[in-house]
């Protein structure tokens, strides 16, 4: 087994006014004085009320979490000169796409000529980390084990309950506008590294995609570095749940390598089998359960999680992870972010939601 499976997490995040408590726009000072501090762990993303940092690459969730903490703690800092904080929240819950303006990338212009009204209505920000795995081929045949996890992964980070003002009813709403874009979702089946080129080649031979950045599969091999990028999550309001659940992605990862050095793997479940899953996750995240495919029953989502950490134990131990991972047993039993969400609007409305995530974002700092 490879002796490290660093780790990196990437976040966007929205910014809002400190008095209206609605979406704005970030002034060009903001994001120069951002990147003068963080110079390429921080970008300007998609709209202009929103900004992305990435963690450099970390061996331990430990260093991740002070590189993350510096991260969050800078982007709160200059922020407030311009009257802003930052949330990291996967929708906000009022504001309106169609008020929101775009950044002046090339990138982020042709993208929105692509998808046009697809584009347009992206207001989501999400959560990205990215383990380690130095063989290409081993990336590829552990895609389709680390998949069946995916909704799990995706429940326990459920923070989008609300969009533009209505609750739609769902954990992660951010979800169901994303999967309006094409090459999301599960990803494929491949046989090999040769057979993933091949096949994602034939798109960017034809001059649809650029490059395989233009791919935004729950799960896919990163385009930049030498790893597996999970993108199922929505972002952490709170920074110690974001760092549990990339924890626990990555004693899940070094779990399927243990099982391939003694010749065992995880069994494949169908696609369509995941996707219900998936749905499940998206729809209610850890309040309804999951479905067991070899109890074939629907399983309480703390009697999934408390299984997952007894076989993940000695992972978890070996990668100093197992403290963080059991913090989940909390998200478990009081609720995601989305079941906060939903206690504070029903208690103070919208405005006092945001004042909630504004809170959340500053509690570990």
């Amino acid at each position: 087994m490879q002796d490290k499976f660093t780790i990196g997490i990437e976040e966007e995040y929205l910014m809002v006014d400190r008095d209206s408590l609605a979406l704005a726009p970030m002034p060009d000072g903001l994001m120069a004085a951002c990147q003068g501090e963080l110079q390429d762990q921080v970008s300007p993303e998609f709209l202009k009320c929103q900004i992305e940092v990435g963690t450099c690459v970390c061996e331990t969730v430990q260093e991740a979490r002070a590189d993350l903490k510096r991260l969050r703690s800078t982007i709160s800092k200059h922020a407030a000169d311009h009257n802003l904080a930052p949330i990291a929240v996967s929708c906000h819950p009022f504001s309106d796409w169609k008020h929101q303006t775009f950044t002046e990338k090339d990138r982020y212009a042709t993208l929105e000529k692509e998808l046009e009204g697809v584009a347009r209505r992206m207001l989501i920000c999400g959560m990205h980390v990215h383990v380690g795995i130095e063989e290409q081929n081993l990336r590829i045949d552990l895609m389709p084990q680390l998949a069946y996890f995916l909704p799990h992964l995706l429940a326990l980070s459920t923070s989008s309950p609300f969009w533009q003002g209505d609750d739609t009813g769902l954990a992660s709403y951010r979800l169901s506008v994303f999967d309006n874009m094409p090459r999301t979702g599960l990803p494929p089946i491949f046989a090999s590294w040769g057979e993933y080129e091949r096949t994602t080649g034939t798109l960017i031979d034809l001059g649809v995609i650029e490059d395989t950045t233009k791919i935004w599969w729950d799960l896919r091999p990163s385009d930049h570095y030498p790893t597996l990028e999970t993108r199922i999550f929505d972002v952490q309001p709170r920074m110690e749940d974001a760092l549990a659940l990339a924890g626990l992605l990555q004693a899940i990862t070094r779990m399927l390598m243990r099982l391939r050095d003694r010749n065992l793997r995880w069994r494949e479940y169908d696609r369509f089998l995941i996707s219900e899953n998936r749905w499940r996750a998206q729809r209610y995240g850890v309040t309804e359960g999951l479905i067991d495919f070899g109890e074939k029953k629907i399983r309480p989502f703390d009697d999934l999680l408390n299984e997952l950490i007894m076989l993940l134990a000695e992972d978890a131990e070996a990668l100093g992870v197992l403290d963080d991972i059991t913090r989940l047993r909390d998200t478990v039993a009081h609720g995601t972010s989305a079941t906060r969400q939903r206690a504070v609007f029903k208690e103070g409305g919208q405005e006092a939601v945001v004042r909630h995530l504004i809170d959340e974002f500053h509690a570990d700092l």
